[in-house]
């Protein structure tokens, strides 16, 4: 092999952790040695691309060293794992504040003229086609409880694949016949739910997912890689089309 041919295909070959990226990233997320050889090789794929393509800034004095970034990386590739790279399309940026942080909203009724601006706090925000803003303190918090319901990177990554078709409504771009099921199966989960949560109801699963429909699959994304077993005896159609999207989750169901 020539040495210009060497130097090209380097140039043009797909991002690859090293060992000692690896064992870093298996160190960090305890729940990877549940990965079958072939998918833990493709989610080290992934996050290589993520660290190649996404620019992570850390906000407000916040410091975040190689172990973090990959950390955060791999939390951001789990829903990538049957998905695929077309996951990450469309997005450049994550950013990362220390803990929950402030958004100022604003809300222009064209019916009656009223302008509505208030404050939210929240720990994580995905735009449709911009960044994804996280808090740290609240994905350290998740992963300090892995199977306690609530996965943040999971559940703003979620929103970047429901964005995908241009759409932030619940479904990711499937294809026909299984977009139709899931519309069926997520449509009838999710008024069933929100049903629940008006009477008053004390849900096993979050009732923020009574929100909207983006939020209804985000949180039950949440739920699918960190209490699958809840999921399937609440929603066993929406945990179904969640295995078939996402493959098995990392932790085990019980």
């Amino acid at each position: 092999m020539s040495p210009l041919f060497r130097r090209l295909r380097e140039a043009f070959a797909p991002p690859a952790l090293t060992d000692a990226q690896r064992s870093s990233l298996a160190r960090a997320l305890p729940f990877l040695a549940r990965l079958e050889p072939v998918r833990r090789q493709k989610f080290e794929a992934l996050v290589a691309r993520f660290l190649a393509e996404k620019t992570i800034t850390p906000l407000q004095g916040l410091s975040l060293d190689e172990a973090q970034r990959l950390q955060l990386a791999g939390l951001a590739c789990l829903p990538l794992l049957e998905f695929g790279a077309e996951g990450l399309r469309g997005w450049h940026q994550v950013l990362v504040y220390p803990g929950a942080f402030r958004v100022h909203r604003r809300h222009h009724d064209e019916d009656t003229g009223v302008v509505e601006e208030w404050v939210d706090e929240l720990a994580g925000e995905a735009w449709e086609q911009g960044p994804l803003v996280l808090s740290w303190d609240d994905v350290q918090a998740d992963l300090a409880e892995p199977e306690g319901g609530y996965q943040l990177v999971v559940h703003e990554m979620a929103h970047k694949l429901d964005a995908l078709d241009g759409a932030m409504d619940g479904t990711p771009p499937l294809p026909a016949a299984w977009q139709r099921e899931w519309a069926r199966d997520f449509q009838a989960a999710y008024e069933a739910f929100v049903a629940r949560v008006d009477a008053g109801e004390e849900t096993p699963i979050d009732p923020y997912a009574a929100e909207a429909p983006e939020e209804f699959f985000a949180v039950a994304s949440e739920y699918h890689f960190s209490d699958p077993a809840l999921l399937a005896s609440e929603m066993p159609a929406v945990a179904a089309h969640l295995r078939r999207l996402y493959g098995d989750s990392p932790i085990p169901a019980q």
